[in-house]
């Protein structure tokens, strides 16, 4: 025979009172999941997104540097330009030929835009120097001249990021050059008459 199901006034009181208990709980925890939701989302990555072409800083958080604490460290490097988007994520960029030994592709978390400055004629900082066999070498945009000095070979050097102050232009011998061959290639095929060729 079937079970019967006798409900008390104490049963019902119970019943009530659980469901009660129950509609609590869960506004409880709907509160509960939008303040987890709002502290993550502070930390998430604001979707930007870059187009190529775009020029971008590098975040230092996973590259190794020479300073010997990291609060000295420079916190971003660069800028750069973006030159492939992967996906909404990764992005190819152009670094400099001395970087080899970073891997070019980023995530979109490491990198952030440069901001344009809407003061008229600002002065950019330059971008810190490259670290090549534990050495600083500042990236050189051009030779401009070459001259011989007491028998040695010297080049007139514009230096990347320094464009705005014609005062920067410096002589360096053709030694300290040896990294930038394809540099001087360009100053011979445009003045075949300099000296060292």
């Amino acid at each position: 025979m079937g079970e019967i199901l006798i409900l008390t006034k104490l049963t019902l009181l119970k019943i009530l009172l659980l469901e009660i208990h129950l509609s609590d709980v869960n506004k409880e925890l709907e509160v509960s999941i939008n303040g987890f939701k709002r502290y993550v989302d502070r930390s998430r990555v604001i979707s930007t997104y870059f187009n190529p072409g775009d020029m971008v800083w590098i975040s230092t958080n996973n590259l190794k540097s020479t300073r010997p604490t990291k609060e000295i460290s420079e916190r971003s490097l660069g800028p750069f330009p973006i030159l492939k988007k992967f996906s909404t994520h990764s992005y190819h960029l152009k670094l400099p030929s001395q970087w080899n030994s970073i891997h070019q592709v980023f995530h979109i978390s490491l990198l952030q835009p440069v901001e344009t400055s809407s003061i008229l004629n600002r002065y950019q900082e330059p971008s810190p120097p490259i670290i090549i066999e534990e050495k600083e070498e500042w990236e050189v945009s051009q030779i401009l001249y070459s001259n011989l000095k007491r028998g040695k070979l010297l080049h007139l050097v514009e230096w990347k990021n320094y464009s705005q102050n014609p005062d920067i232009f410096t002589w360096e011998s053709a030694k300290n050059l040896k990294n930038f061959p394809e540099l001087e290639k360009d100053l011979y095929e445009l003045y075949p008459e300099n000296p060292g060729q």
